[in-house]
């Protein structure tokens, strides 16, 4: 029940956060909240505002948001109520609890407290203010025992009877506490600790210049930044020698009449042996030394209820090593001691390899293969959870709480499961339920999970009329088994069409060979767009109509779909279980009034039409669903539907049989269809119609950013977004079926305006979503970094990725995105020509043959050894098919695979680079329509490419330096690893993301306190349903870090931010762009709060995870440039600032040519940088440069042009200053009023950007900047001199100076917000620092209009 737990262990913290403030930010007092222990006395209710720092830092007039609990709760927040508890060895503590939390909630809080955190077995008894005692069971609520708001209650821990069970879990648990690899310190931490107690030592010596950061150097090579990733492990602290379950186990028969449930020796850190008994009531050492058994105690009668408080008292050593495992844990932030449920892999692995040492606990433990099984117990039915927990009542806010809670946790447990599961079936160590059958037709079933092999065979040559169902028949075995007899003998039949088509299989040519990749293809597709529409149903959540959890495992190159399964589906004869759609591919199509009726409620979310096809007999049949979708009831009645492979309509532009599975995406349809509605509403202003429709991209994917979850974050249905909308537009519905080979009855007029309706969907697609994503790609509002938040992009706004292809020939001129663009095709088509080779690979052939594929990727071979060659020799003619090489049955050519590298024959010796590219290139012209350059074999060798394939394939390889140069760059033993990589269907919580929507609208109106409090609401409901362990819960704290820093509470914003930065780097990867964004808003803020060198460490680490998501050459690396330029003039160290600057000019003059907005943020920079070193000539004509770019961009009525004209009346003014003051000789003084005056103009620039939002975007950069450059490195000289002079004050005024109006552009940290959506406008994630909010910018828009 952890994960319920963790749920409700947030409850307590989700109040306090971010409204109390610490006074160190660095260390966030406010996420420790619930446990009180006497030592540290925290206080959990949240302060009313505790200013601290913040309250120096506010700006004036504007009320600090962080003074907001005194407001009634809103409705996911939570009142807290003190409850003392005594434990079992007597001390005393305190819990804040909700008379909402569980028992099991209660026993969480004190799993996590340090104090009881190795107490398992107990019961609790609550003492009530009346006398009475009650005792608590596990699924009870508090409020249903006692009142706890009155006061007066308390709680006892009571030590329980251990059985084998919670025996064996009690020593789990131990073991848990005494090893510190489950706790996972954030860099971040780690360097605010050092600067505290770095501050600690030298707090009376003089401030120090800061001087240039080892590590902080922009020009290093991004290979070399893969031995800094990842940090070291805490230092293990030891405690005991061993613990290990005895030999003597089991106990005796007639031992276990007297209580004894199992036997542990223990080696302790002095040396001494004890045998240690585990009896149903304590541990006690018993007597046996050698080899007999001797169960009677010790004299000294050394027993206790815990095997920990039995160690205290027989080690000193293990006491002190215990403290000091304690103290560790509690000095990290609590974040980082949550286990996250769907935790995300990493592509590097520690290099030199840690040494393996003996484990005899470890070794214990995986004896057993489970394969996700619980070993004592019941298996779990996870079909039954899942449903039950759906049925659960969902009227009222806490009820959702409670549902959404029991869903996610589920749903996380089973795709943990699945996974595990998976990989049994590909180690082939789980048999199949039908060995008898032909091997690709195998099936699966484990722990209640039904697991089949969606790459089957090729069906492009079977006779249509004996085909099974196109789409799942035999592709997707899973399908069929569900459906019941009638799908098994459509799939016997298939079988025989295979078999007798194998013969002229042999025979194929190459262009038949490319068919059987492209049902590869389709079958990988149709696995894809099956989860998908299970999203779409389960978000529509209609009652009575149920689907089944689902998740794809993509492992050693098979893709296995494993799904929850129908009761009652592989028993007996189920004939009749089928009751609507067709099993049959159309002959016979099932019928039944009270599943239609759900179904059509359904369609009417998902903007399906209801219609009528003709089965094979031509009798008419009324549908709201594809006809190979299947309604099923199960043994427990309900209705179940399955194979929803098209929710959404098919892809007018990619027609014909071998697209058959391209179908659009369900972000478009909701765009569509309320670009369509907004447009019928407004015919009479004909005119505005093709403008609106262009907005409506944007806003649609605005409301969607909610879709997003796990691996697939794009796949989610967004249509419940827009249910008002489907009120007023009934008429914009889609028929699925239109252009399949089903026949449709209606008058051709009808099945014409169906036809039509799909067509304007898909050219709305070509020529108003593209084109608007492809313009926002250029001004940057868009900003993806790398392959994953590429994908994020296109999905969240309705763009499928086989159009990677068409979009990079529109944006060639921008070599950042073109290179993306190229890199992500390549690595596209480079997977599957790896998959191919991992499914011909035998198990000892794994790592050398990933090693030999990146070689050839990366490197240059040539030579074929002959060794594999003979075997291949066909292959090596057909270079160009390697990719598809897989005729039918992949698994059936694994095994002989595996009789042939038995002979000594490896399957993958004979592939060259040549060879590898070849099929690199034909794969992306096929799937997208991409010439790919043949300059492109040097794109390979950037680390982004090898980070994007690796995380693609799930490989993991040692992080050491390579020299990608050379010709076979990897060894075997580099490749460390081979992860499952997983897409699944885990619920979203709408009503978090519908709190976030309007949180970012109030925040963009300016009304901090509304958006305040509606993320606050937000982040408590995500919390509680799926702990703080969740990207959803890490946008919420972003957004409030953005609220208070705006609020001028820049210690409360550096407390969110840091949480921000533990849930990305656990949930999405620590180099995932939204890390290194989370990384650079933190540096933005320290600098707020002057400890810029914290600041600058936090930069240097941003500045390392862009260079390996994006290479060196993006504009958001530019942006960050700038920033850390910035911390460097204010600290007053002007050469380096101004080498930095220099380096974002040229970048961004590279990427993206001399008249780019980005342009106008580099002059302006430098231009402020000029002026703190009084150069005002150098200021004024770079600040000119910036307002005609500007003014040509933007034209001279926008607000940043009128900024910059200001800055530059403002620089023009000081010089006259200065010259006159020159004359009579007064130059110290007017040096004094220059920076008071800027002092000035600065912080009301700060204060309106705040405001308004005003920004010159973050970013990239062009090429004329190198004539500046040697008039920069002239200065870089005469910066010394001005710097002695008016350093300090410069920097200070300089430092705000750069919050100005340069940072409107500057925040480029902040900036890095949108990129990680894959846009901002979608996400909302609006760049996060100082800098415009996206959301002000549409405001503005909007006032316009």
């Amino acid at each position: 029940m952890a994960g319920k737990s963790k749920g409700g262990k947030n409850k307590g913290k989700a109040q306090g956060a971010g409204q109390s403030v610490s006074a160190e930010p660095e260390v966030p007092v406010t996420d420790g909240a619930e446990v009180i222990s006497p030592e540290n006395g925290e206080v959990c209710d949240p302060p009313a505002a505790e200013g601290g720092v913040a309250d120096a830092e506010k700006t004036d007039g504007e009320a600090p948001v962080a003074a907001q609990p005194g407001k009634k709760p809103a409705e996911g927040e939570l009142h807290l109520y003190p409850v003392p508890v005594r434990t079992q060895s007597g001390e005393k503590l305190e819990l804040q609890l909700s008379p909402g939390d569980s028992v099991i909630d209660v026993k969480q809080f004190l799993l996590d407290a340090p104090e009881t955190c190795f107490y398992t077995c107990y019961d609790l008894i609550l003492h009530s203010k009346d006398g009475s005692t009650h005792q608590l069971e596990d699924y009870n609520e508090i409020s249903e025992i006692a009142d706890i708001t009155s006061g007066g209650c308390s709680l006892e821990m009571v030590a329980g009877i251990y059985d084998e069970r919670s025996i064996r879990s009690h020593l789990r648990r131990v073991r848990e506490l005494l090893s510190l690899s489950s706790l996972h310190v954030s860099l971040s931490t780690s360097l605010a600790l050092q600067q505290e107690s770095a501050q600690g030592k030298s707090a009376g010596s003089e401030k120090t210049v800061i001087q240039e950061l080892d590590g902080l150097n922009f020009m290093e090579d991004s290979a070399g930044a893969l031995t800094n990733l990842l940090a070291s492990a805490p230092a293990e602290i030891k405690c005991v020698e061993s613990i290990v379950f005895s030999s003597f186990n089991p106990p005796p028969s007639y031992r276990r009449l007297h209580g004894d449930l199992i036997y542990i020796d223990v080696v302790t850190l002095e040396g001494n042996k004890y045998c240690i008994t585990g009896s149903s009531k304590s541990f006690y050492v018993n007597c046996s030394n050698g080899s007999i058994l001797d169960p009677k105690p010790t004299k000294q009668s050394l027993e206790a209820s815990t095997l920990v408080g039995l160690l205290q008292k027989i080690s000193a050593k293990f006491k002190k090593g215990f403290r000091e495992v304690l103290d560790c844990r509690a000095s990290a932030h609590p974040f980082e001691n949550v286990q996250s449920l769907l935790p995300v892999t990493s592509w590097l692995g520690a290099h030199p390899v840690p040494e393996h040492r003996r484990d005899a606990a470890r070794a214990e433990e995986s004896v057993v293969l489970s394969y996700g099984t619980e070993l004592i117990g019941m298996q779990r039915d996870w079909n039954e959870e899942l449903q039950s927990c759906r049925e659960f009542p969902h009227g009222n806010p806490q009820e959702r709480i409670l549902r959404g809670r029991a869903l996610y946790k589920v749903t996380c447990d089973f795709v943990d499961a699945a996974v595990k599961g998976a990989v049994g079936v590909i180690n082939r160590c789980i048999p199949p339920i039908n060995p008898t059958d032909p091997e690709c037709f195998h099936m699966y079933v484990h722990n209640n999970i039904f697991f089949s092999f969606a790459v089957d065979f090729d069906y492009e040559h079977i006779p249509k009329d004996q085909k099974p169902d196109c789409q799942h028949g035999a592709t997707r075995s899973t399908k069929v088994s569900s459906s019941g007899v009638e799908a098994k003998r459509d799939m016997n039949n298939a079988e025989s069409t295979e078999v007798s088509n194998s013969v002229s299989d042999n025979s194929l040519d190459a262009s038949a060979e490319a068919q059987i990749a492209d049902s590869e293809q389709a079958t990988y597709a149709s696995a894809n767009n099956d989860l998908k529409g299970t999203k779409a149903y389960q978000e529509a959540d209609i009652s009575g109509l149920y689907n089944l959890a689902m998740a794809i495992i993509d492992y050693r190159g098979h893709r296995v779909v494993a799904q929850s399964i129908i009761p009652g589906i592989l028993q007996g004869d189920k004939s009749d279980s089928l009751l609507y759609g067709s099993v049959d591919n159309g002959k016979k199509i099932s019928w039944n009034e009270s599943f239609h009726s759900k179904v059509v409620e359904a369609a009417k979310r998902l903007h399906l039409k209801e219609h009528v096809v003709l089965d094979g007999s031509g009798n008419p049949v009324k549908l709201a669903a594809t006809v190979e979708c299947k309604g099923i009831v199960g043994s427990d009645d309900r209705h179940y539907i399955l194979d929803l492979m098209r929710v959404t309509p098919r892809d007018s532009n990619y027609m014909g049989q071998e697209h058959r599975f391209c179908v659009l995406r369900p972000e478009l349809v909701a765009s569509f269809v309320e670009a369509e509605s907004t447009k019928q509403s407004t015919r009479q202003k004909v005119p505005d119609a093709s403008e609106e429709s262009n907005d409506q991209v944007a806003s649609t994917s605005d409301a969607k950013a909610s879709s997003v979850e796990g691996d697939d974050k794009s796949e989610e249905s967004s249509a419940p977004t827009l249910e008002e909308n489907i009120n007023s537009n009934a008429e914009i519905l889609f028929n699925p079926n239109v252009f399949t080979e089903y026949k449709l009855a209606g008058s051709p007029e009808e099945i014409a305006a169906d036809e039509e309706l799909v067509k304007r969907a898909g050219t709305y697609l070509l020529e108003i979503v593209i084109p608007k994503f492809v313009q926002d790609l250029c001004s940057l509002d868009i900003s993806p970094m790398d392959g994953q938040t590429l994908t994020d992009a296109l999905h969240l706004h309705g763009i499928n990725v086989r159009y990677l292809g068409k979009i990079a020939g529109m944006i060639k001129h921008l070599p950042h995105l073109w290179d993306l663009f190229s890199a992500e095709i390549i690595v596209r088509s480079a997977k599957h020509v790896i998959k191919e080779i991992l499914r011909q690979s035998a198990d000892h052939d794994i790592g050398p043959a990933i090693a030999h594929f990146l070689n050839c990727f990366v490197g240059k071979v040539s030579g074929a050894s002959t060794k594999g060659s003979h075997g291949n020799a066909q292959s090596k003619t057909q270079k160009g098919h390697e990719s598809s090489q897989t005729p039918k049955s992949t698994k059936g050519q694994k095994l002989n695979n595996t009789a042939a590298s038995r002979k000594g024959l490896s399957t993958y010796s004979h592939l060259t680079s040549d060879g590898i590219w070849s099929n690199i290139k034909e794969f992306a012209k096929s799937k997208y329509q991409f010439e790919v350059p043949d300059d492109a074999r040097l794109l390979a060798k950037r680390v982004s490419v090898l980070r994007n394939l690796c995380q693609k394939v799930g490989i993991t390889i040692a992080a050491r330096k390579y020299n990608l140069d050379a010709s076979t760059p990897f060894e075997a033993l580099d490749i460390l690893n081979l992860q499952p990589v997983v897409k699944h269907s885990v619920p979203t919580c709408t009503d978090a993301k519908n709190l976030m929507e309007a949180g970012k609208v109030r925040m963009a109106e300016g009304t901090l306190n509304e958006a305040y409090a509606l993320f606050s609401e937000a982040f408590s409901l995500l919390q509680q349903i799926t702990g703080p362990m969740h990207k959803d819960a890490a946008n919420c704290c972003r957004y409030l870090a953005m609220v208070l820093y705006h609020a001028g509470d820049t210690a409360g914003a550096i407390v969110q931010q840091h949480r921000e930065l533990i849930i990305n780097e656990r949930c999405l990867g620590l180099d995932h762009p939204d890390t290194a964004h989370s990384y650079g808003n933190m540096a933005l803020f320290y600098h707020g709060l002057n400890q810029t060198e914290l600041a600058l460490r936090h930069m240097s680490r941003t500045l390392l995870l862009l260079s390996l998501a994006s290479g060196p050459d993006h504009p958001d690396v530019a942006a960050t440039l700038i920033n850390v330029a910035m911390m460097y003039q204010d600290a007053s160290n002007m050469s380096t600032a101004l080498r930095y600057l220099q380096e974002a000019l040229m970048k961004n003059e590279r990427l993206l040519g001399p008249d780019h907005v980005q342009m106008a943020v580099c002059y302006h920079a430098l231009a402020i940088a000029f002026s703190c070193m009084s150069l005002y000539k150098l200021s004024i004509q770079h600040e000119k440069k910036t307002y005609d770019i500007l003014a040509k961009q933007l034209g001279e009525n926008d607000s940043r042009t009128k900024d910059s004209e200001n800055w530059l009346n403002t620089f023009k003014h000081r010089e006259e200053q200065v010259n006159a003051q020159k004359q009579k000789g007064q130059g110290t003084n007017a040096s004094d009023n220059a920076i008071n005056f800027l002092k000035v103009t600065t912080a009301e620039a700060r204060k309106k950007a705040a405001a308004k939002g005003l920004n010159v975007r973050n970013g990239p950069g062009s090429n004329n900047a190198s004539n500046e450059l040697a008039q920069i490195l002239k200065i870089i000289n005469q910066a010394a001199a001005a710097s002695s002079t008016s350093a300090t004050p410069n920097a200070q005024q300089s430092g705000q100076a750069t919050n100005g109006p340069s940072q409107n552009g500057n925040a480029s940290e902040v900036k890095a917000a949108d990129t990680n959506g894959p846009s901002v406008k979608s996400t909302g994630n609006t760049p996060v620092g100082l800098g415009t909010t996206l959301e002000l910018k549409k405001q503005k828009s909007k006032q316009k209009s």
